[in-house]
């Protein structure tokens, strides 16, 4: 302890340990971050090649817009000191393979409208979608600076009386799944399209987390953040760093030390050992849990979830192929800034280990300045598959592996080729990675960079862990988790498990929590992501 104040190891230099790690400061607290990388951010994060900046995260930000919860927490934080952001009129598009289309914006009425076009036999669902949509546009409701158990009583009291006028609302959309919705169309378009408002259809999500994004979308507070993700994550490594904090990094954790089922610090994988009051897990669940701890801190809770659930594909979010290209040349603004495209069996059957049949193709370098050198483009295109499939190459066929992401810059080129003609000529590079490439270097299991999926038992579960455990392990004390494994996906309940990781260690030790807006900071440049480190070695994966 130093100068009479309590210390704080964080474990992982995401965005969840990132702002554990700010909220600790503001608090009162000397902290440390071990970051196993040699970069800020976990999965928020971008990589360069040939001058061009491959963006790997943000689709859209809840809270980029003033006047919220959410952006009070990014303003916190430093997230969006001195940006812009771009915010689009459309959420997706989405394709199928005639050609036909259905574009989802985010204006209720300009898209009711635009779904009776598509579907005139359609237009009651339509109208009762975009009436639902209309509302959840009134609604400003963004619980994400105190968790639940923390609230005082008159705090609870005044959440339940905003949200009573709108539970009908809630409870319904909640109760719809996405899945039913479409059974109920009678155009196949429409049926196709719906589930991939989110780029690709996510199973098990309820009508309310379309209805609740597109609205954030339609009020401009689902924006993308100039500088993109690992410009967010810099912007937060800087804000922590002014605080006093201290990052160390190409330092992965081996193990947590504990001492009279108390945790006192952790051990290096080089076999260093450093201590503090308090040891917070910003990193993978199961890592964290079975082997930083050796399994000796669980209940009935922790163990359906980690024993059982986790083995459920259907229960977290799967693994992504990620494609890249750099193109010389601009394309014009017809093209929605994302695209859904459907593809037809044989095109399926082409793509290596799709675990659905459609591929998204995103416009990366309108998002923000700076990711594309001028006159230049940034595609991105991706898709769902199976984890196991590409570890299992990786570990044992590393020239298999490198072949089957050939074959993947392959297919996205002669698919985009025909919607594009002459796009392979002004190609100057494709890059792919697979989602052991994101285990390797973030940990996550099984390559996952959203956890447990909302709307989910998964998640229902986790929530206990704030709600009842206060992010802490049975029977450990001095411990707490953040991160999207606890909090769920999506960066906002990443950044905000942090803020509560914090207020629970206040409670425990009986110090007051602070938190206050970063100020002043000039206009972000382009060259704030200074220079960028290759995730694998440079590959030619053109034809």
């Amino acid at each position: 302890m130093k100068d009479n104040k309590p210390s704080l190891i964080v474990i992982g230099a995401g965005i969840a340990g990132l702002a554990t790690g700010i909220y600790a400061q503001m608090s009162g607290f000397h902290s440390r971050i071990f970051e196993m990388h040699v970069l800020p951010g976990g999965c928020c994060t971008a990589w360069s090649r040939k001058g061009y900046i491959f963006d790997y995260c943000i689709e859209w930000l809840i809270g980029s817009g003033e006047g919220n919860d959410a952006n009070q927490v990014w303003h916190e934080l430093g997230a969006l000191a001195g940006k812009t952001v771009k915010n689009f009129d459309l959420f997706n598009r989405v394709v199928d393979e005639t050609g036909h289309s259905v574009t989802f914006y985010n204006d209720p009425d300009r898209l009711e409208r635009h779904l009776q076009e598509v579907s005139p036999e359609d237009a009651a669902l339509a109208r009762t979608f975009c009436g639902d949509l209309r509302r959840f546009v009134k609604l400003h409701v963004y619980p994400f600076l105190k968790p639940w158990s923390l609230m005082t009583w008159r705090e609870k009291v005044k959440m339940i009386i905003s949200l009573l006028p709108s539970f009908r609302l809630f409870w319904r959309n909640a109760a719809m799944q996405m899945e039913s919705f479409c059974s109920k169309l009678k155009s196949p378009l429409l049926r196709r399209s719906f589930p991939n408002i989110f780029f690709q259809d996510h199973e098990c999500f309820p009508l309310l987390p379309y209805l609740y994004n597109l609205a954030c979308a339609h009020n401009k507070n689902a924006g993308f953040p100039q500088g993109g993700s690992l410009g967010l994550s810099k912007s937060v490594e800087a804000r922590y760093r002014s605080l006093g904090g201290e990052i160390t990094y190409r330092a992965k954790v081996a193990k947590i030390l504990v001492d009279g089922d108390r945790a006192i610090g952790v051990e290096l994988a080089d076999g260093s050992q450093h201590y503090a009051d308090a040891v917070v897990s910003a990193c993978d669940g199961a890592t964290t849990i079975y082997q930083m701890l050796g399994g000796n801190y669980v209940n009935k809770t922790i163990e359906k979830l980690y024993k059982e659930i986790l083995l459920k594909p259907k229960l977290i979010y799967p693994g992504v192929v990620s494609i890249f290209l750099g193109v010389n040349g601009e394309f014009g603004d017809d093209d929605a800034h994302s695209t859904t495209y459907l593809l037809s069996e044989k095109d399926a059957a082409a793509l290596p280990i799709a675990s659905q049949r459609s591929l998204v193709v995103q416009h990366r370098s309108r998002y923000s300045s700076g990711f594309a050198p001028p006159g230049k483009s940034v595609l991105h295109c991706t898709y769902f598959t199976d984890f196991k499939y590409w570890k299992r190459l990786r570990t044992e066929n590393k020239a298999l592996y490198k072949a089957e992401k050939r074959k993947v810059a392959r297919f996205v080129q002669d698919f985009l080729e025909r919607r594009y003609p002459g796009l392979r000529d002004k190609t100057e590079i494709v890059d792919v990675t697979s989602p052991a490439t994101m285990e390797r270097y973030t940990g996550n299991y099984n390559g996952s960079i959203l956890a447990w999926k909302s709307f989910s038992e998964a998640e229902d579960l986790a929530n206990t862990l704030i709600n009842v455990h206060g992010m802490q392990l049975p029977g450990l004390r001095g411990f707490y988790m953040a991160g999207q494994w606890i909090a769920g996906g999506g960066l906002i309940r990443a950044a905000s498990s942090g803020r509560f990781a914090v207020q629970f260690i206040c409670r425990d030790m009986k110090r007051p929590f602070r938190a206050w807006p970063n100020e002043g900071s000039p206009a972000w440049r382009p060259d704030g992501l200074e220079h960028l480190p290759l995730l694998d070695e440079e590959q030619d994966l053109l034809n």
